[in-house]
């Protein structure tokens, strides 16, 4: 039997733990960058879990959403589509990160590699699981329909990753851009599209590198020192809501930010206009909570949660699909069952939905547990000394350095 203490002993223990990770974290470290990513991170997750629904239907799985069903939804992408803040905190990162090389006299080359060895190390795991996945799926009868309706869910967090890595490479050439050069592009792009419906189809796909260029280049204008009064945050803020409420209102933008199945137009499949000025909303609400951020993460609890989270942030950002679905196609096993595998067509939907959640976390805590190693790299041999570098996406195995 516990002893009555146990509960105490314990909760004892996570607060000397988080005290040692407070302690180890350098005072020059932005722990408010570090506090974005991993809101932008969770936003996406329980985002993507919420809308992304697979329906059971004569034998196969397809995608559906309940925006498309209840449009009134609309207000929950709003919430959960974090992608800005993304490329914010990566172009405030990158810009930072190629500075310090070079003032350490390392070249563009050197810390390029670093950086996307650290970025794109985690995903060799998930093509590899997914192709022997697909593979034994296809051999024993798998429509491809189902197939299809497993592999986009899971596979599509690779297309951030590959903008990123282009953004990232650009950095010497963007670093300095103004963001007003890619959003006039968007804004060029989305009037020839939608307005003089002119230009070819690929046309949009423009938008794909010009519309995450506009918040990447908020971020290293930050790194060099800028958009730090609460002045900009504000303009950025309210500037971007108004053109985003003018843009659904009058100009006929989809209220969704994400993709809705069957809509004519999509928000992000490639970026529209209305993506983008909400994007800069959201970069200005992003550079107003920084102070506060700050200050509750002089807490050592809440800092050891923050890095908690950014240990195993592109972990968690490429599996939870993965997650999602391997609870789905298992719970197949046991029928159709409400909420998992039936049409996202009702309020009782969501509720279900909903329930599922925790199952969702446990999966992904799993996913966590066998791939977390990709993205951590191997581990150094006890008592060797390492430098302390301030990197991000994705952090490293030491909560101090992300």
């Amino acid at each position: 039997m516990p002893s009555p203490r146990t509960p105490y002993r314990a909760l004892d223990t996570v607060r000397r733990a988080a005290r040692r990770v407070d302690a180890a974290t350098p005072a020059s470290r932005d722990r408010a960058v570090d506090a974005l990513r991993a809101l932008a991170i969770l936003g996406v997750v329980l985002g993507h879990w919420l809308v992304t629904a697979v329906v059971a239907r004569d034998g196969a799985l397809y995608t559906a959403s309940p925006l498309q069903y209840m449009p009134r939804l609309a207000p929950v992408s709003w919430l959960f589509q974090t992608l800005a803040v993304f490329f914010l905190v990566g172009g405030q990162v990158a810009t930072r990160g190629l500075a310090s090389a070079r003032a350490r006299g390392d070249s563009y080359a050197r810390w390029l590699r670093t950086r996307l060895g650290r970025l794109l190390r985690p995903v060799a795991a998930l093509l590899a699981l997914w192709t022997v996945a697909a593979t034994v799926l296809l051999l024993s009868g798998t429509s491809p329909a189902t197939l299809h309706t497993l592999l986009k869910p899971a596979l599509s967090p690779l297309w951030f990753l590959l903008v990123l890595a282009v953004l990232t490479a650009a950095t010497p050439l963007v670093a300095r851009l103004s963001p007003l050069w890619p959003l006039a592009v968007v804004l060029h792009v989305d009037l020839l599209r939608f307005g003089l419906h002119l230009g070819p189809s690929w046309l949009g796909w423009v938008n794909l590198a010009a519309g995450w260029l506009v918040p990447y280049t908020l971020g290293a204008a930050r790194a060099r020192g800028g958009l730090r009064s609460r002045r900009s945050a504000w303009v950025l803020l309210l500037g971007g809501t108004a053109a985003t409420a003018a843009l659904v209102g009058c100009a006929g933008y989809p209220a969704s930010m994400v993709g809705v199945p069957g809509g004519a137009v999509s928000n992000l499949d490639p970026p529209t206009l209305a993506a983008v000025t909400f994007g800069l909303a959201q970069c200005g609400l992003a550079l107003l909570l920084c102070d506060p951020l700050r200050r509750a993460l002089a807490r050592p609890l809440a800092w050891a949660a923050v890095a908690l989270v950014n240990l195993s942030a592109m972990t968690v950002f490429l599996w939870h699909q993965t997650a999602m679905m391997a609870v789905t196609a298992t719970g197949l096993l046991a029928g159709r069952l409400p909420g998992l595998h039936t049409a996202p067509d009702s309020p009782a939907w969501v509720a279900y939905r909903l329930a599922w959640l925790p199952l969702f976390l446990l999966a992904l805590t799993g996913c966590r547990a066998a791939f977390r190693h990709h993205e951590q790299g191997p581990r150094r041999p006890r008592g060797r000394p390492s430098r302390v570098v301030h990197r991000h996406l994705p952090p490293t195995k030491s909560p101090h350095r992300a």
